[in-house]
């Protein structure tokens, strides 16, 4: 099998897995109990935070534990507009946001919420100085996201904060606008600090690093209040209450500390990138969609003549596995390649190839003699 799937999820690793079957069959206490195993059971959440905010450059106590980046995203969306909402109705994003991002900005907008719909360029990126135009004195919130899940396009992340920031100095605000960045697919691929940054918010997720499907997180800058979406018993700080999952959280922890040297990380995806790219252009007619700039992990390609789910099932006869788009996307039409203007057919053939620190040049050249057999 060659897996080349890894921004829709990831392979559990060995260290996650056994962490998860540590929790789940001996300390699988109630980390909210005061007997020993459920004070066990609460230094798991607290090893595992401590290794999110490490990566993360934070405090633990910023890291609050979600399902995953979907309610991670809109924690932040709505917990953010609701707390600001007295200050202003306008709202900034993208329009190649996630649909967890894109779908909340929606239905704000159906409720009265101007939003900003900052549009990308032909390579896919947010222009810093329309995030700049876009501010103004009614601004109460941008989402911006870092790394685009489909292109694996770099987003000016730093310039949202600094537009921000620049904002509440300029109409003398009440409350700088709070600034969100959907992380997931950046988180444990490329070196990041929330403080450097000047996010008030982060979302980061498990399934995207190895770790398991079902858990994630949202980091909450020191300071800043959010409305919950959910009441119960405390749990999270009241953020998200219910019982911890603790085995996935576990399991998000251990694959944390198993990432490793992300900069050796990203210089090895780089030379898969490179190796891929060389072999991809010995086939006539293939588009590279990606900017030549992008994540190394994520290239969108496409192979103009031919149906991305044609392509997809081809591949999958042969045992391997790419995507066409987002996983969340159900086979529709990019809607990331849509807004940067891409023609109908290259939106139509475009397949997503994503890579983790497990791919090797043996994978590479299996998927470029399947699409060669392919073109024919």
């Amino acid at each position: 099998m060659v897996y080349l799937d890894n921004s829709s999820t990831t392979p559990v690793c060995r260290r996650a897995i056994e962490a998860m079957n540590k929790t789940l069959c001996e300390d699988f206490g109630n980390a909210s109990s005061l007997h020993m195993l459920g004070i066990d059971a609460e230094s798991y959440l607290d090893d595992a935070r401590a290794s999110v905010a490490k990566r993360l450059g934070c405090e633990s106590g910023c890291i609050t534990f979600t399902s995953g980046g979907t309610e991670a995203n809109n924690m932040a969306v709505f917990g953010a507009v609701s707390a600001r909402k007295r200050f202003g109705k306008r709202i900034i994003t993208s329009e190649i946001e996630h649909p967890s991002v894109l779908n909340a900005f929606k239905a704000l907008e159906n409720e009265g919420y101007e939003v900003i719909w900052l549009k990308p360029d032909a390579s896919g990126k947010i222009c810093e100085r329309d995030i700049f135009e876009a501010v103004n004195n009614e601004t109460i919130f941008i989402s911006l996201m870092y790394v685009n899940n489909e292109t694996g396009a770099l987003q000016p992340v730093e310039a949202a904060a600094a537009a921000a920031k620049s904002a509440a100095v300029r109409f003398d605000m009440p409350k700088k606008p709070l600034v969100h960045c959907d992380a997931v697919q950046a988180f444990g691929k490329i070196d990041i600090n929330v403080k450097a940054i000047d996010v008030d918010l982060m979302s980061v997720s498990a399934h995207k690093l190895h770790g398991p499907k079902g858990v994630g997180a949202l980091y909450i800058k020191k300071g800043v209040r959010i409305s919950p979406l959910m009441y119960g018993g405390g749990q999270e700080k009241g953020l998200r209450p219910g019982t911890e999952n603790v085995p996935a959280i576990a399991g998000f922890g251990a694959a944390v500390e198993d990432i490793g040297n992300i900069s050796q990380n990203c210089t090895a995806a780089k030379a898969l990138k490179e190796y891929l790219l060389s072999k991809l252009s010995e086939i006539d007619g293939i588009v590279i969609n990606s900017p030549a700039d992008a994540l190394p992990f994520i290239i969108n390609i496409s192979l103009p003549g031919h149906k991305a789910e044609t392509l997809l099932h081809r591949l999958e006869a042969k045992e391997i596995y790419v995507s066409s788009g987002s996983a969340c996307s159900k086979g529709r039409l990019s809607h990331v390649l849509k807004a940067q203007g891409l023609d109908a057919g290259i939106i139509d053939s475009s397949i997503r190839i994503s890579l983790s620190r497990f791919n090797t040049n043996r994978d590479i050249e299996a998927l470029a003699q399947a699409l060669k057999e392919i073109k024919g």
